[in-house]
């Protein structure tokens, strides 16, 4: 009775992966943009990058939220970032439009103002697998990137002249 349920058990787990293996090698499986998404997809995504963000938590941003800093931040953004997330007042892109999931337009609502600075650093340096977000490590010094992350963490209380350096598209020089 036993031996014949670990076999049965046996078979029953090689006959569960064989099926999700042959949905997805017979090509039924949603790949394309205007698919829906996958049972619990975005569950298990968002479980499994906060779960590895915890696990790597930066330090504590090194560059201050100021002025300055969220200048710097604007143009960053607005060279790197606005083409998929936007610009205050702006629409989506065609670009954040074609993609599949949707970037955030993180000056629409509640953008990522309520998440810490060293979550967006994280982000931002590492991208995210299968969203189109890149990781910018290597790319961006991490000045640059803590300077985007301190903006956007802080894009509910920045000040007029970084609203309208955003806006206008002319940045100030450094």
């Amino acid at each position: 009775m036993g031996k014949g349920l670990v076999i049965g058990f046996i078979l029953g787990v090689l006959a569960l992966v064989a099926c999700v293996y042959l949905y997805f090698a017979t090509g039924r499986a949603p790949v394309a943009v205007t698919d829906p998404d996958l049972p619990f997809e975005k569950t298990l995504a968002h479980k499994a990058l906060h779960a590895r963000i915890n696990s790597e938590r930066p330090q504590d941003s090194p560059v201050p939220a100021d002025e300055a800093n969220f200048l710097a931040g604007a143009e960053v953004y607005r060279e790197n970032c606005a083409m998929c997330h936007g610009l205050p007042n702006q629409g989506q892109t065609a670009i954040a439009q074609g993609m599949r999931p949707k970037p955030p337009q993180l000056f629409h609502g509640t953008g990522v103002t309520d998440d810490p600075a060293w979550e967006t650093f994280w982000k931002a340096c590492n991208g995210i697998r299968m969203t189109g977000m890149p990781g910018f490590k290597g790319k961006l010094s991490d000045t640059q990137l803590w300077q985007v992350s301190q903006l956007l963490a802080n894009a509910d209380k920045i000040p007029d002249s970084v609203k309208t350096a955003l806006a206008s598209g002319a940045l100030p020089a450094r």
